[in-house]
């Protein structure tokens, strides 16, 4: 039996490879299905299942594409209604592949047809559950997600979800493993810690959630209390792994796609395409299309386009570093942006070969606002995490975290200069691009963000331990 752990730390998801015998199953695959057709032909065997925990919320799963290549059978758990073949599993059922079986354990809670699976090695033994986004390591999936399709509360959810953590997983011996679907970083859970695989006695331990002498009242204050809203293209992602979506090569094929200047911008134009630019925040700054909006590929690029791109049918056109175009068109297509219409040949500097408008973000160094700052009152912007900023910031600066600056547009004054900082640099550029796509044009960055000033006399709050509970 072999058992690969698949993981992409982009999107804080984790994939699984199962092997035994002359079969293979996977668990949780992204969109792109290349990787497992590979393990599976270099191994000699066979993809027998694709196994869904449950609808994904913050990726498109690769299930469609990959039982289309393989003609392997797609697996979900009880109260699962896809929209394409797929067989749906009773609670308790077994399923063997090679040598090992699968018991499905449903765990409601996420969502409704949230499952475990439990892998059963060649003695019959116990040996993993792959829990999706029932049990992580050090919290457990937010029972928000689902509540509207349910009918039912958060609250309710809640309950459901510590139900079947008490009935299907607590009494599991302490020596299998947890390989959940998602680890530190994932907006699904809120206090995951940074390892990627555990012992289920080592989360009965420290998993917070759960504690032997929780009541039920307290699991649902403590799991529901703090949830931020979740990113604008979960519903989407639902919608697209329960009903179907286009074909990753077809996506590939459009996207990928060189376009000359005059007819990047003619798209621009006629479509009303948004222009994603991808390159480093210095790059940028230095010089971009008028009106595109910088998310750096080489950062959390998927889960930021979700958040601040609405509508993942929107048209995108791409900037990028040379050679990265197709990694750009994969990763927008993990979180359902499949309607890429192309990227410009040649990058930036074809623009500018071109003689076409061109715009920079003013900046000054952190040693330099230091000064600013000790002479006279500016106005500075932080757009870290609200956790972040709780625990130390710039005195004066307002936070407007990049998540909800769609939301908070009217806080950000258009005249005098406007300062912008986040933790390194990435999320602030982000931020600038996005104001100055709205006519801001008063905005300064501030190089090298929080950290940079903290090698400064900039004066800071007083220092404050993280809200979070100890990892």
């Amino acid at each position: 039996m072999k058992v690969e752990q698949i993981y992409t730390g982009c999107l804080a998801q984790g994939a699984y490879y199962i092997r035994s015998g002359q079969e293979a199953a996977i668990i949780d695959p992204l969109r792109e299905v290349a990787p497992y057709l590979e393990r599976a032909k270099a191994d000699g065997v066979t993809i027998r299942y694709i196994f869904e925990t449950h609808f994904h919320a913050d990726f498109v799963s690769g299930h469609i594409d990959l039982a289309a290549a393989t003609g392997a059978t797609i697996v979900y758990g009880p109260g699962a209604e896809p929209r394409f073949d797929a067989y749906v599993a009773h609670d308790g059922e077994v399923l063997r592949l090679g040598d090992v079986t699968f018991r499905i354990l449903h765990t409601p809670g996420h969502t409704l047809e949230s499952t475990t699976f439990l892998l059963k090695d060649e003695r019959g033994k116990d040996y993993a559950i792959f829990s999706g986004d029932t049990l992580f390591l050090g919290d457990v999936g937010r029972p928000d997600l689902a509540q509207q399709a349910a009918r039912m509360t958060r609250e309710d959810l809640a309950g459901l979800l510590y139900d079947s953590l008490r009935a299907k997983i607590l009494p599991l011996h302490d020596d299998i493993l947890v390989y959940p679907a998602h680890g530190a970083g994932s907006a699904c859970g809120k206090n995951m810690i940074q390892e990627t695989v555990d012992t289920l006695g080592n989360q009965k331990r420290t998993n917070y959630a759960l504690r032997g002498n929780m009541t039920r009242e307290e699991f649902i204050a403590e799991v529901t209390e703090g949830l931020l809203p979740p990113p604008a293209y979960f519903p989407e992602n639902v919608r697209m792994n329960k009903e179907g979506y286009a074909s990753i090569d077809h996506v590939l094929k459009q996207g990928v796609r060189a376009l000359a200047p005059a007819t990047f911008a003619a798209l621009v134009h006629d479509r009303g395409a948004l222009v994603l630019d991808t390159r480093d925040a210095r790059s940028f700054a230095h010089g971009f299309i008028p009106g595109a909006i910088n998310i750096g590929l080489d950062g959390n690029f998927a889960p930021w386009v979700g958040t601040l791109v609405p509508g993942v049918g929107h048209p995108l056109l791409i900037v990028a570093d040379e050679g990265r175009e197709a990694e750009v068109v994969t990763r927008l297509a993990r979180v359902g942006y499949d309607n890429t219409l192309g990227y410009l040949a040649g990058g930036f500097n074809a623009w500018l070969r071109e003689g076409y408008d061109t715009d920079v973000i003013a900046s000054i160094a952190a040693t330099d606002f230091a000064q600013l700052h000790q002479r006279e009152h500016v106005h500075v912007v932080d757009v870290r995490r609200a956790e972040e900023y709780r625990t130390q910031h710039a005195q004066g600066a307002v936070n407007i975290p990049l998540d909800y600056l769609n939301q908070h547009l009217s806080e950000i004054p258009r005249t005098g200069a406007v300062y912008v900082y986040c933790a390194g640099g990435y999320r602030s550029m982000t931020a600038l691009s996005m104001l100055k796509a709205r006519g801001w044009d008063n905005l300064i960055d501030v190089t090298g963000g929080f950290k940079a000033l903290t090698l400064t006399d900039v004066p800071f709050t007083k220092y404050a331990c993280s809200l979070s509970r100890k990892r």
